[in-house]
């Protein structure tokens, strides 16, 4: 997973977390989504970008600069 996903689901992951949070329960579904967008930043990894065949890595050398 690509630097840059995994902020961007940090930060989509946080605002869900928060909504629910500060909404007393209405994002229900959201906030656990926002907890599976924050768990699978910190792990690196995403099953579901593995059953699409996703990939956000940069794999390339031209891409490493």
């Amino acid at each position: 997973m690509a630097l840059w996903d995994a902020v961007v689901r940090v930060l989509i992951g946080a605002i869900l977390v928060f909504l629910d949070l500060e909404k007393d329960g209405i994002f229900e579904i959201g906030f656990w989504v926002g907890i599976i967008l924050i768990l699978t930043a910190i792990v690196g990894f995403c099953p579901l970008y593995k059953i699409a065949g996703i990939s956000t890595k940069c794999e390339d050398e031209a891409c490493q600069s």
